[in-house]
């Protein structure tokens, strides 16, 4: 009988040990990746600047004026611009372009709302420059500001 006591002693602490062992990473996890903030959405613009026909493209200062004229007035609270480097590929040939990024924060509840912003956004773009397309990505995440 002292064996068998022995043995669940031994077992109880091992598996108490193992449960701790488990508990405790996942325990620290939660801490480091906890979600603080509201739920937004943040939409990253991506626009080319080459033009069709060999038109110089699109300078600074025209991007800054598209800046100021389409996309401030519409997005007010603020934005983050990002140069870039893109490339793609028309007919076999590699097309390498300045590009711009333009980061847009705004709250998830709103996201209806902004999508046709930011649509006719793009569309001013394409229009203005003679662009293919603006890309653009969306993802969801939780921000404090």
């Amino acid at each position: 009988m002292n064996f068998i006591s022995d043995t669940r002693g031994k077992v109880g602490g091992g598996v108490l040990l193992a449960l701790l062992g488990a508990g405790i990473p996942a325990l620290v996890g939660a801490a480091l990746h906890s979600h603080v903030g509201e739920p937004y959405q943040e939409t990253t613009l991506y626009f080319g600047t080459e033009r069709p026909g060999g038109r110089p493209p699109v300078a600074e200062q025209e991007f800054m004026g598209f800046l100021d004229r389409e996309i401030t007035p519409v997005f007010p609270e603020g934005l983050t611009l990002l140069d870039g480097r893109g490339q793609w590929q028309r007919g076999g040939k590699v097309i390498r372009e300045t590009s711009y990024e333009v980061v847009l924060l705004y709250p998830e509840k709103e996201a209806e709302e902004r999508n046709a912003r930011i649509e006719r956004i793009r569309q001013a773009y394409e229009d203005q420059y003679q662009q293919d397309s603006v890309g653009r990505s969306d993802d969801k995440v939780s921000a404090e500001l």
